[in-house]
């Protein structure tokens, strides 16, 4: 378990504040206990984490069945949505764990449906843009490609093994020197 810093609790809560305010306003949990949200604790994920963005923890021996609020052990999301530049995101991801957090476990079409209702649709086109922006702060090695110049970040070098997926050209090896 990573512990926020000062500084993360702070964005953390600010962050929750706005998230939780915008859901009162939505028709979606009109009949909702939104204001019980602001009791589960939130937290980090490791900095190093590339593919998740947020998780909803639950208590051991929760019954699936019969989740609760107050069943919620805690709510990680990942350290760099609390960067400005992600904010907006940010919200979006929360909101999404928030979905869990109401009982809605799967990822179904009802679970798409709230995700959906968020005003700020934009921020959920920016989960690729995250993703990439995580993998290539981590990368080593960037596999590129001399024809279309797509590059593709890895933690090894390629050895001249693998294809370009645009245009099948052998991807060369180049240092990354990551960013950020």
């Amino acid at each position: 378990m990573v512990r926020p810093s000062a500084e993360a609790k702070a964005a953390l809560h600010q962050l929750r504040d706005t998230v939780i305010e915008v859901m009162r306003d939505m028709p979606v949990w009109l009949d909702a206990p939104i204001t019980e949200l602001d009791s589960i604790p939130l937290g980090v994920l490791r900095k190093n984490a590339t593919q998740r963005h947020g998780v909803t923890r639950w208590k051991r021996g929760t019954d699936l069945n019969s989740m609760q609020i107050s069943d919620v052990e805690v709510i990680d999301l990942h350290p760099q949505l609390l960067k400005p530049e992600w904010r907006a995101y940010g919200a979006f991801v929360l909101h999404h764990e928030y979905i869990h957090a109401l009982g809605f476990r799967g990822h179904d079409a009802t679970f798409r449906a709230l995700e959906a209702a968020w005003p700020g649709r934009a921020a959920s086109k920016h989960a690729q843009d995250f993703t990439e922006t995580l993998r290539r702060q981590r990368a080593l090695w960037l596999w590129f490609c001399s024809t279309c110049e797509r590059s593709y970040p890895r933690q090894k070098p390629s050895k001249g093994r693998y294809r370009c997926r645009q245009c099948s050209t052998v991807l060369t090896d180049q240092p990354n020197t990551p960013t950020g």
